[in-house]
């Protein structure tokens, strides 16, 4: 459901009907010129509606403006908020949730600038609440990191990067309509990994960037859709786990 056309007299029945809340948060980024200034907050909605509603979950509306990285602020179209300013914003938002009586929050990320003032959110928030639990799930981590290559979606590379086919991909199944790769535009080529662990590399102007990676004319929609398919199912697996454990607490 959701809460945008809950009426007043519905919100109990809401509160004790609704498992949990689903807060989309997205980003107003340059993503390069084949690709909307939006892209980040297709991605939050358009995965917020894709979470199963037999779940009983209670969607939020998507935040779209919040902390850009120095390597895309100074683009075009890009509106960056301070992370300070987007963590009191958050958590105000999560804490009125909390004080409504839902004590499940998923926080739908679709923009990576958003993962360290999200975490901070939900430690601080958690603290004051000590029932409640957040699910912090990043649309992109959904799908493993080899599945593209083995549906042979994309050649000679995974396509992950800002701007890049995978994320590009995704939008496209949600809207079509709105990525448009031209002759013109650049395929930029970023570095191998440096190690096959996770790790965290944070740079001013990488290698192969212009606000934007990738050989982005492997972007399709049918790559999309398998990529969209692929995380939505996983993204709800994880959800139906993580309340399946909190009912056991």
């Amino acid at each position: 459901m959701n809460v945008m056309n809950v009426h007043g007299r519905e919100i109990d029945e809401v509160k004790n009907t609704a498992q949990f809340a689903v807060v989309p948060l997205g980003s107003l980024e340059y993503h390069g010129p084949h690709s909307p200034l939006g892209t980040d907050v297709i991605l939050a909605e358009g995965f917020a509606q894709k979470v199963d509603f037999a779940l009983k979950p209670l969607i939020y509306p998507v935040i779209s403006y919040t902390p850009c990285p120095g390597k895309t602020k100074d683009y075009p179209g890009t509106v960056s908020v301070r992370p300070s300013v987007f963590i009191d914003y958050l958590s105000d938002i999560v804490d009125g949730i909390c004080q409504l009586g839902i004590r499940n929050i998923v926080l739908l990320n679709a923009h990576d600038g958003n993962m360290g003032p999200s975490r901070t959110v939900a430690e601080s928030i958690t603290g004051i609440y000590q029932d409640a639990s957040f699910l912090l799930i990043n649309w992109w981590q959904m799908v493993e990191t080899g599945f593209p290559e083995q549906m042979g979606l994309f050649q000679g590379t995974a396509g992950r990067g800002h701007g890049g086919p995978y994320e590009m991909s995704a939008v496209k199944a949600f809207r079509p309509d709105l990525v448009s790769v031209q002759d013109s535009d650049l395929e930029l080529d970023s570095y191998s990994p440096l190690i096959s662990i996770p790790y965290v590399l944070v740079e001013g102007t990488p290698q192969g960037w212009d606000g934007y990676t990738g050989e982005i004319r492997q972007t399709s929609y049918e790559a999309g859709e398998t990529i969209v398919e692929e995380a939505v199912r996983n993204m709800n697996q994880l959800i139906a786990n993580w309340l399946e454990m909190r009912a056991k607490q």
